[in-house]
């Protein structure tokens, strides 16, 4: 898969750490997941994805709560759920899912940091296709055949199961995370090291030093943007 799970969700906590900016951002993914139904997760499954993921990354509970307590308010903030697609330096791709509240500043933002960095926006479709969706679930403490045995036992087949570092990160089709999480649930494995439903490059690109100097600056400035929950893309930035 070409992918370090942990280190990668490890930078990016480190360095939203010191702002808080990635407990902001889960502000608003919860607020808009707890008002799409229920705000329970028990009978909502994308507040339950959310509150998992949230968990991953040690969200505060205060912010979770502050969030459902928003959407139970009946607050009428609204944002929309919007999908980019570009292409940085030497031709890498790039996917920005965003949650805003100003569609129109939003694109013009994303569309900014794009420029403004070596690379372009691309029409809906321009990218994606080069990408699948992928569950990513990653835990500690069992190797990789205990947790094929367990997933086998619970009759929950995923695309792979990887050793990465000290953690065994199970690969799925993203219908099958819940399933894979209660499998695991019910052997009494309740903490997770990654869980992600996410969209895996089919094929990855490593590029020269300055041309990947100028795509990690322009993923720093999108990461930077309010409204941008989550970037994905094809180069291998050797993590």
């Amino acid at each position: 898969m070409g992918r370090k799970w942990n280190n990668i969700k490890e930078k990016k906590a480190s360095k939203d750490a010191n702002t808080s900016r990635i407990y902001a951002k889960f502000g608003v993914e919860i607020y808009v997941a707890a008002r799409s139904g229920e705000p329970n997760p028990e009978s909502n499954q994308a507040l339950k994805f959310v509150l998992e993921r949230a968990k991953t990354y040690n969200v505060p509970r205060h912010i979770i709560d502050r969030a459902i307590d928003k959407a139970k308010g009946g607050s009428e903030e609204s944002y929309s759920e919007l999908r980019y697609e570009g292409f940085g330096p030497n031709g890498s791709m790039v996917i920005v899912d965003a949650l805003t509240n100003n569609v129109n500043r939003t694109a013009s933002d994303v569309r900014a940091a794009f420029g403004k960095n070596g690379g372009n926006m691309g029409v809906s479709g321009s990218v994606a296709y080069m990408f699948d969706a992928t569950a990513v679930i990653g835990l500690e403490g069992k190797t990789a055949d205990e947790v094929l045995e367990i997933l086998m036992e619970a009759d929950v087949d995923v695309r792979d199961i990887l050793e990465e570092d000290e953690s065994v990160i199970v690969y799925a089709e993203p219908e099958q995370f819940h399933a894979v999480q209660e499998a695991f649930k019910n052997v009494g494995i309740t903490e997770f090291t990654v869980a992600e439903l996410t969209m895996l490059a089919q094929n990855e690109i490593t590029l020269p030093e300055d041309a990947q100097a100028k795509f990690e600056k322009m993923i720093d400035v999108l990461e930077d943007l309010e409204d941008v929950q989550r970037i994905y893309h094809n180069v291998d930035l050797g993590e």
